[in-house]
This record gives structure tokens, sequence and C-alpha cells, in this order.
């Protein structure tokens, strides 16, 4: 529907957010439970994004230029896991191959469209989280 909204009106612009599991620092504790469950988080394949990243995500969907219709995914630019990915996508997606190369804890989720488009850059992540 938005993509013909946008063929209506050429200057309209509609942008959807796809958010990864949403999380506020005060969740990053939870994540040491993922190690020992990594099932509990493949169903998006252990991403996840920080509250403040998400609300950069909508700032700069507002302010961006674009016209027409675009969905750009919105995760954080790492997993929650330690274990890397290769390991993961092994077990659990055995018949999964890698398109390109990936760090061991790169998100798996693609964000290379709203970094391109909407210079979508995640600041906030559990790594670097202070403990609370």
């Amino acid at each position: 529907m938005a993509r013909q909204f946008c063929r209506w009106d050429p200057e309209l612009k509609i942008i959807g957010l796809r958010f990864s599991n949403v999380m506020e620092s005060a969740d990053y504790a939870r994540f040491a439970s993922c190690e020992a469950d990594p099932q509990s988080r493949r169903w998006n394949l252990w991403g996840y994004i920080d509250a403040r990243d998400a609300a950069q995500a909508v700032r700069k969907a507002l302010e961006a230029s674009l016209k027409g219709a675009d969905v750009f995914i919105i995760a954080n630019a790492d997993t929650v896991m330690t274990r890397p990915n290769a390991e993961l996508m092994a077990e659990f997606y055995p018949d999964v191959a890698f398109t390109r190369e990936v760090e061991p804890n790169e998100t798996l989720l693609s964000i290379g469209k709203a970094k391109r488009l909407l210079g979508y850059e995640p600041r906030y992540g559990w790594r670097t989280a202070s403990p609370s």
C-alpha cells in the first residue's frame, strides 16, 4: 500500500522501520542467560537494538530527504551472544550459507540499507554499557 500511495503522490515519503527486539540498558543483564540457551534468541538471529539507537533511527527517518516507500531493518551492530556467528549458524541453521564475510559477533540482520540511506549508525550496546 505504501508503494502504491507513493506512486500516486511522487512527493510522498513513507518509511517503515523494523526494530529488532528493543532493549534498554537495564535489560543487558539478561543477555548472559542467552549463552546458556542460544535457542531462546534464534528467532531473530540473536539481534537486538538499544532504545536510544531506535530513537536515532526514528529521527533519521523523519529527517531523511527520501521520496517514495522504503523499509529498513533497525538493529544493533552486534549480537547478544559471545559465541561466534559461524558456530551459532552451524548449530542452528546448518543449511544456510553466508553470502559475505561476517565478523564473529556482527549482527546477522542487514542494517546496511539504513546506514547508507538514513545515516543510521548504532552507538549503544551491551558490550560497552556501564554496569548498573
